[in-house]
């Protein structure tokens, strides 16, 4: 994996006993927020991504609850424990309902350092349909090697649902909410960011074709599954467009749209 753009730790970042690690972490999570705000995909201050803070602690990185996405930087991101108790002093709380369902993920999924939940109009528009994401395009197909599913049971704020939703990730890096949502996981927020980018995409294709009225063109069986296979290789680790290499490009051009001041 490419290393995300380099930044030197401010003094007053390390007076506070933030990590450079840390800091860095802060950066690239704030990024995925403008960018999340520059693609269209927010919910007014819901919804959130979060990152595990490096180290040996159980301790993560969320969204102050009542920012929202394009005003969010690295120094505004709280920092809470497993538990979702906030660590250090801020001005603001978190949503208790968005780290049911992240904290969960954060500590049953070793491969989960980022977490990225949606309520983006198309993500959510193919979450409200029976069938799911259908396999009628080629952005589809290639992502549903990498998708499962997870049953809508009302806003998360019930601790018992936590099983559920860890066991219908599963090995997979995407979850559709079933009347609810999107989710994406990764190793790092580049890769998370990404396969958001990619199952956000797919939905919205979707959503344009039916509204169109036309039938939609159908794919043979083989064609479909053919197409999966090249998804597992081509997006895996070692593939020719593995997931997360975007990510240092993404960052240019969060910074031709809007500038540096994420990173304060």
């Amino acid at each position: 994996m490419a290393p995300t753009a380099a930044a030197a730790l401010p003094k007053t970042k390390a007076s506070t006993g933030i990590s450079p690690e840390e800091w860095q972490l802060r950066i690239d999570l704030a990024a995925a927020y403008r960018l999340a705000a520059i693609y269209g995909w927010t919910d007014l201050n819901n919804t959130h991504f979060s990152a595990r803070v490096p180290g040996p602690d159980h301790h993560f990185l969320l969204n102050p609850f009542g920012m929202l996405f394009d005003e969010i930087t690295a120094s505004s991101l709280i920092k809470v424990d497993q538990d979702g108790n906030v660590l250090g002093e801020s001005d603001y709380r978190t949503n208790p309902a968005g780290f049911i369902i992240h904290s969960a993920i954060h500590m049953a999924v070793p491969r989960a350092q980022c977490i990225v939940h949606t309520h983006s109009r198309f993500g959510t528009a193919v979450a409200m349909q029976k069938q799911g994401l259908l396999p009628a395009s080629q952005k589809a197909l290639t992502v549903m090697g990498w998708l499962g599913y997870h049953d809508f049971e009302g806003p998360a704020l019930n601790a018992d649902e936590q099983p559920r939703i860890v066991a219908d990730l599963g090995a997979r890096n995407i979850l559709v909410l079933r009347n609810h949502g999107l989710l994406t996981v990764g190793e790092t927020v580049g890769e998370a960011f990404v396969w958001m980018y990619r199952i956000e995409t797919a939905c919205r294709q979707q959503i344009d074709a039916l509204s169109g009225g036309a039938e939609l063109s159908p794919l043979s069986k083989e064609t479909q599954q053919k197409s999966i296979d090249m998804g597992l290789k081509m997006y895996g680790k070692g593939g020719f467009i593995e997931v997360g290499r975007e990510w240092p490009a993404l960052l240019r051009q969060l910074e031709r749209h809007s500038g540096t001041g994420y990173r304060d």
